[in-house]
């Protein structure tokens, strides 16, 4: 009998505990397609926003990614209203993606450079918790099209709890440190328990701060190409106009002439050693040639 009460409260636990996730999905995505009529009322901003459970700290984030009309006026928008609501901006990486460009020569001097380009940005902002639906509400209003929204809230009670417990853990440690003689040991001791309680008092300070603080990031981006006309000169006519010029050149063709006749007589000049030694051999072979012709014709 025993037995048998066990398993139906286990069972029980269970089903609620399936039931229970399901509901908390159906918070998280209940932007669902056939709910979307490009239309969102400001209060329809999803439960986790504003979730608040007694005795439950819940750190909360959220991501949007969206297309607008233009980037960069959104961009601002929200950074105004992150502004405002008491929030700040973390990152923000606004750029255009060249798709192609082309030079079109509408003149002898000028030309058209015609860019077709898609303007996106990536922002994380981070703004007070109980500011958080609103500003989504905000970003919302802003959308053409919404491509996906994503809202999280941990649950982090126990994580706070279990901080609590090592800090208590931490502070004993030290007092049965201080208790002890002074040695080599001790300060060692003292100082892995300094250096924990310094990590412990970081994570609580980030877990505190994260509380305080939502983070959201946000993706935005045109639906369509742009298209940028920027005026600039005919550099394709610069180029042939300047490529030859017939006087000059002869010009600059006539001092190059003479001063390579320069350099052969230097390089002549240098030389000069070889050349002597050159003429000397001469003399003494045409000496020894004339000095065997005479023999020759004496003993004729």
């Amino acid at each position: 009998m025993k037995t048998t009460h066990i398993k139906l409260t286990l069972a029980t636990a269970i089903f609620l505990g399936i039931f229970s996730c399901k509901k908390g999905e159906a918070s998280v995505n209940e932007y669902s397609t056939a709910e979307y009529n490009n239309e969102i009322a400001a209060d329809s901003v999803s439960s986790v926003a504003t979730m608040s459970v007694k005795d439950k700290q819940f750190i909360k984030t959220a991501s949007v990614n969206m297309e607008v009309k233009d980037v960069y006026q959104t961009t601002i928008s929200v950074e105004k209203s992150v502004q405002e609501l008491g929030g700040f901006v973390t990152h923000s990486n606004l750029h255009s993606n060249v798709i192609s460009e082309e030079t079109f020569n509408t003149s002898d001097d000028e030309a058209m450079l015609v860019k077709k380009y898609q303007t996106e940005n990536t922002l994380q902002v981070r703004v007070p918790t109980q500011k958080l639906s609103k500003l989504l509400t905000l970003i919302n209003d802003k959308k053409l099209f919404l491509n996906s929204r994503i809202i999280n809230a941990e649950d982090v009670t126990a994580n706070i709890k279990y901080a609590e417990l090592e800090g208590k853990r931490i502070k004993k440690t030290s007092e049965n440190i201080s208790e002890l003689k002074n040695t080599k040991d001790k300060v060692n001791m003292s100082d892995e328990n300094m250096s924990e309680e310094n990590q412990q008092q970081l994570a609580n300070m980030d877990v505190a701060d994260n509380l305080k603080y939502s983070t959201v990031d946000i993706y935005i981006k045109e639906p369509q190409l742009r298209i940028a006309e920027i005026a600039i000169t005919n550099t394709q006519n610069i180029d042939n106009k300047y490529k030859f010029n017939f006087l000059y050149d002869v010009k600059n063709a006539f001092v190059e002439g003479f001063y390579l006749i320069q350099k052969i007589l230097v390089g002549l000049v240098t030389i000069w050693p070889i050349a002597l030694i050159a003429g000397v051999a001469f003399y003494f072979y045409r000496k020894t040639k004339s000095n065997k012709k005479s023999l020759h014709t004496t003993e004729d």
